[in-house]
């Protein structure tokens, strides 16, 4: 598929995948927060249908879970790129470890440094404001 075949609105929302720093995250919500249009299940839409051209592995559940049947692979980007991350407990099924979502999460600002603070809701806004 081309950019030209995209719709609009997806072309957007991997515009903003790509926009976020190796080692940092965003929520479904806070791209969506951050185009002001759409919401969290119109974003994963997007991601599902078109994402694999850019950093999936960037836009994430807001719980910080791995996304099913992809979490070895997204993981291996985690590891890489330095991603903040929680060990999984020894309870936890198959102990695939959570993405440390006060660390990772990314508001769009200027740092862009992986595990350095992260923003909580609305940095998305702010971070319009700054575009």
């Amino acid at each position: 598929m081309t950019a030209e075949e995209l719709p609009e609105y997806a072309e957007r929302v991997l515009e903003v995948a790509e926009l976020i720093p190796a080692g940092r995250v965003m929520t479904y919500g806070d791209v969506a927060e951050w185009l002001g249009e759409g919401g969290p299940r119109q974003v994963g839409r997007v991601m599902a249908l078109y994402g694999g051209a850019v950093p999936w592995w960037r836009v994430v559940r807001a719980d910080g879970v791995l996304l099913p049947g992809h979490e070895l692979r997204a993981l291996g980007h985690y590891r890489q790129e330095g991603t903040p991350l929680r060990e999984a407990p020894r309870t936890a099924e198959g102990h695939v470890p959570r993405l440390d979502m006060r660390r990772a999460r990314w508001d769009g600002g200027e740092d862009s440094g992986g595990g350095s603070g992260g923003g909580g809701s609305g940095g998305a806004a702010r971070a319009m404001a700054h575009r």
